[in-house]
């Protein structure tokens, strides 16, 4: 049950960052660790990656309730898999982060962003995004480069 531990590390640290972000960040907006290159930017994000489906939040919740009760419902499926540890740890985190997300879509009706590389203009982003992005690409290498079947 190490991988449903993971998800809940994952959930509680997408959490608590996000709560000191509300309470230290929003005041201020922004507060720049490397001046222009690297920021912590409170944003409330309404839509998917990227602000995709802007206040669509209904679908959403919904979209990502289910996508999380089928990856739920398959790595128990593969739990007990002993040689597929290379699938089951990125599911765990796209799980977990997930899950992060879906809590503030319900919770909030939106989700709290904090992370912002100002060099690049890049959308702000949260930990449950590094999670998800994490195990997006571990899960990616497992099936073009170790053969992995999903």
């Amino acid at each position: 049950m190490i991988y449903f531990l993971i998800i809940a590390i994952i959930v509680v640290f997408d959490q608590a960052t996000k709560y000191l972000a509300d309470l230290y960040l929003k005041p201020i907006d922004t507060y720049p660790l490397v001046e222009n290159v690297f920021h912590l930017t409170y944003r409330r994000n309404t839509g998917a990656a990227f602000s995709i489906l802007r206040n669509k939040q209904t679908f959403l919740i919904i979209l990502t309730a289910i996508v999380v009760l089928v990856l739920i419902i398959y790595l128990i499926k593969i739990i007990k898999e002993k040689d597929l540890v290379l699938l089951k740890i990125p599911l765990s985190f796209i799980i977990g982060g997930a899950i992060g997300n879906l809590i503030d879509r319900i919770r909030l009706d939106y989700v709290i962003d904090f992370f912002d590389f100002t060099l690049i203009n890049y959308p702000v982003f949260n930990v449950a995004d590094v999670f998800i992005v994490l195990g997006s690409i571990i899960l990616a290498y497992a099936v073009i480069f170790k053969g992995v079947e999903v």
